[in-house]
């Protein structure tokens, strides 16, 4: 069966909106963990040291999905593998 390209081009589109919404999970997270953290500070102000990196690294990590899904919505605007 052939598709058209701009059948093709549409369900790239449609898939890269959907990976752009992997971007909502990290920054929710990131936020609950930037509350916690801030929580923490409050009650124990001597940790801040240990409590800010162990919520920095556990920010980034979480980025990382939200990179992976840009970097999937990218490839499908931009690389056009299935059109000739």
């Amino acid at each position: 069966m052939e598709f058209n390209e701009n059948f093709i081009l549409g369900c790239s589109a449609i898939g890269a909106g959907l990976a752009v919404i992997a971007g909502i999970g990290p920054g929710v997270g990131q936020g609950i963990a930037a509350g916690y953290g801030a929580s923490a500070v409050g009650r124990n102000p001597g940790a801040q040291g240990k409590i800010m990196s162990t919520m920095l690294l556990g920010q980034a990590v979480a980025e990382t999905t939200g990179l992976y899904g840009l970097l999937i919505a990218m490839l499908l605007l931009f690389v056009k593998p299935f059109t000739h």
